[in-house]
C-alpha cells in the first residue's frame, strides 16, 4: 500500500510485519522461476465443455515418492474455482521459443480461452483430458490430492499420473526482475 504526503513522494507502508507488499514483489522478482501453462477441462460449460489455461511461475516438485506437484493459484481466479472442483489437470513445461504462449495466458483482461488455445498446437491428455502442449519440454498430467489456502493464493498439491516428454530441443523458458528470460 502507498501513502502520499503533501510534500513527499510515495512512501511503502509496511504490513505489521515489517514488509510492504512492493518490498516483498522487488525481492521475489529475483528469484528466477520457469514457466508453465496449467490446463484444465470445464466439462460443465457448455455441450462439450471449455479448455482453460493460466501461465504459472510458482510450480514445483514435492515429492518422488508418490510423485507430486504443487501449483500456487491465486484465490477465487478461474483455474482456482475450477480446480476446486476439477481434481484433474495437467501442466505443459514451457520452452524458450514458447513465450509467447505464456504471455497469451498471463493477460489480463483476456478473450476466452477458446480463443486463446486455437492457434497453438496441442494434443488432450489421455488421464486428465487436458490440453496438453505440443514442443514443451514436458507434460504432467495430475490429481489434485490437497489444497491448503495461504493468504491470498490456494496451494494445489496433486500427484502425477502421467508424464511425457515431447521435447528435449531449447531450453526453459524462465521468468525474472518481471520479465521471460532464456538461459545463456
Amino acid at each position: 500500500m502507498l501513502q502520499t504526503t503533501p510534500a513527499t513522494a510515495p512512501v511503502a507502508i509496511p504490513h505489521a510485519e515489517g514488509v510492504s507488499n512492493e518490498e516483498f514483489r522487488a525481492a521475489m522478482s529475483r528469484l528466477a522461476a520457469g514457466v508453465v501453462l496449467v490446463t484444465a477441462h470445464d466439462p460443465d460449460d457448455g455441450p462439450r465443455g471449455e479448455d482453460v489455461g493460466m501461465t504459472a511461475t510458482a510450480f514445483m516438485s514435492v515429492s518422488l515418492d508418490p510423485p507430486l506437484v504443487l501449483v500456487s493459484l491465486r484465490n477465487d481466479s478461474r483455474m482456482d474455482d475450477l480446480l476446486a472442483e476439477q481434481p484433474l489437470w495437467a501442466v505443459s513445461v514451457l520452452s524458450e521459443s514458447q513465450r509467447h504462449i505464456a504471455g497469451r495466458f498471463a493477460m489480463k483482461g483476456r478473450v476466452s480461452d477458446r480463443l486463446l488455445f486455437e492457434d497453438i498446437p496441442y494434443t488432450r491428455g489421455e488421464v486428465s483430458g487436458s490440453l496438453l502442449v505440443r514442443g514443451a519440454l514436458a507434460t504432467l498430467e495430475c490429481r489434485t490430492e490437497q489444497r491448503v489456502v495461504a493468504g491470498d493464493h490456494t496451494l494445489v498439491i496433486a500427484r502425477v499420473l502421467s508424464v511425457g516428454l515431447p521435447s528435449a530441443d531449447g531450453g526453459p523458458l524462465t521468468y525474472f526482475r518481471g520479465r521471460y528470460r532464456q538461459l545463456d
